[in-house]
């Protein structure tokens, strides 16, 4: 089943489990009622944010909407190459693999980011509750917290309270790995 498939059947049903329809979700989450429209009957695979804030709406992780896993462990162990991987057709066209997926009860998320040149997290500024950490792996990655720039370069992290407005965008040459965590799981 078509990833864009799989979170459009989860969102629309815990959406109807929880007695919500479209609008009051929309909201809740502050994500319009026609992206919700279009991601529950398959049209669009939604951004990282807006699936962060949905998510937080039903207390849940990104992964619950991403992955199908039947059962969870206490343990997950995955070698190199071996990660789903989901790619998010929006502004950044940005690739996700999780490094937690299956983990029983997460505490945090934490998932490896392929961004393509010029990818950015989108038009408006991102905030939610909880940490977030950054760590650039390759490329040159800027990151704006409130109206401070800060530019990372191979090696560099940064980690900062999450509720305050952020966004991000590749200024490098190519692409950019990063490894991002957030903590605690559930955001908006």
């Amino acid at each position: 089943m078509k990833l864009r498939k799989i979170i459009g059947k989860k969102l629309k049903t815990i959406r109807l489990a929880n007695d919500l329809t479209i609008q009051q979700l929309s909201t809740q989450s502050g994500v319009s009622s026609n992206m919700i429209s279009r991601v529950e009957r398959g049209l669009t695979i939604p951004s990282v944010a807006i699936l962060l804030k949905l998510s937080s709406v039903f207390d849940k992780s990104v992964d619950y909407f991403v992955e199908e896993v039947s059962s969870t462990h206490e343990v997950v162990f995955t070698t190199a190459g071996q990660r789903k991987s989901t790619v998010y057709e929006d502004n950044s066209n940005m690739i996700t693999e999780s490094f937690n997926a299956g983990l029983r009860d997460p505490q945090f998320m934490s998932f490896h980011c392929t961004i393509p040149y010029g990818g950015k997290s989108g038009t408006a500024n991102m905030y939610h509750p909880g940490e977030e950490l950054i760590y650039l792996l390759n490329g040159c990655l800027q990151v704006e917290i409130i109206d401070e720039k800060y530019i990372l370069h191979s090696g560099d992290s940064l980690s900062f309270k999450s509720h305050l407005p952020h966004s991000w965008v590749n200024i490098g040459d190519g692409e950019a790995n990063v490894m991002w965590t957030l903590s605690p799981f559930t955001v908006i």
